[in-house]
């Protein structure tokens, strides 16, 4: 089965930075574009980032751009974010996705993501 599991989220200043991984399995990882997408309390789920198969092309959300950087190893088939500059507004759970289920909205294996909280 398809397994993604996402980790390294904390609790972190403004301006602080943290590096979130997501471990994949049951699937072919390099033949895969991922995403990160997070979701705030009472938000809707937003779109933070892509990045293609083997890792040439990345593509970000305005309001992260500049700031957090998508990367992947395909050889330890793990997805990474890093996360730099934090805003409060950047406070949410962040899950990674296969970019194709992103698109259908298909959730069943995204897991239970890893929470980034940004407070002073």
């Amino acid at each position: 089965e398809v397994q993604l599991q996402a980790s390294g989220g904390g609790l972190v200043q403004p301006g602080g930075s943290l590096r979130l991984s997501c471990a994949a399995s049951g699937f072919t990882f390099r033949s895969y574009a991922m995403s990160w997408v997070r979701q705030a309390p009472g938000k809707r789920i937003e779109w933070v980032s892509t990045i293609n198969g083997d890792g040439g092309s990345t593509r970000y959300a305005d309001s992260v751009k500049g700031r957090f950087t998508i990367s992947r190893d395909n050889a330890k088939n793990t997805l990474y974010l890093q996360v730099n500059s934090l805003k409060p507004e950047d406070t949410a759970v962040y899950y990674c996705a296969r970019t194709s289920d992103y698109y259908t909205n298909y959730r069943n294996n995204w897991g239970q993501g890893t929470q980034v909280t940004v407070s002073s």
